[in-house]
């Protein structure tokens, strides 16, 4: 599925809102916020929770993935896994309690890939550092060794000969 690119979600709730041909204080009402609210989500003053964003999408009569995605708490690329699809399946609970459910678990996903992505990042950096730390050749070190003598207080000290 693909989406509109838009610089934020406030962008593409608004393009999508006139494409309905709603206006602020419809969807406001429909979704249940107040216009300033919208309008301020609308404008990238605030950044609406997922609960606000599945409201605005009923509001709306879009697919709540669709605003997820654009809003970066979800990505599109991947196939629910087993965990949504039983708690899609999980007829016990309503559809907010699913929707809170199911938000919860892809924001702790989420978090985790962040998690990977800066350990590999960590231990690729660390690879890299390890490499600049090679010996230098023995021509090189015979070069310095006139300026590796050790004096007493442990610093280098340039030997100097008398002609």
């Amino acid at each position: 599925m693909a989406l509109p690119k838009v610089g934020s979600i406030g962008e593409y709730i608004r393009e999508q809102r006139q494409q309905a041909k709603i206006s602020l204080r419809q969807l406001a009402a429909a979704a249940g916020v107040s216009n300033p609210y919208l309008s301020q989500i609308e404008r990238g003053l605030r950044k609406p929770s997922a609960e606000i964003l599945n409201q605005i999408a009923k509001g709306l009569h879009i697919s709540s993935q669709a605003l997820y995605v654009q809003a970066g708490l979800i990505e599109d690329r991947e196939p629910p896994s087993d965990v949504i699809t039983a708690i899609r399946a999980d007829a016990t609970l309503t559809g907010r309690q699913r929707q809170v459910l199911i938000d919860i678990y892809e924001s702790f996903r989420k978090e985790k890939r962040a998690e990977d992505e800066q350990t590999s990042q960590n231990a690729h950096l660390r690879h890299d550092s390890e490499s600049d730390d090679e010996p230098l050749p023995e021509d090189y070190l015979a070069a310095l060794e006139p300026f590796a003598a050790s004096t007493g207080n442990g610093t280098a000290n340039q030997e100097t000969k008398e002609g």
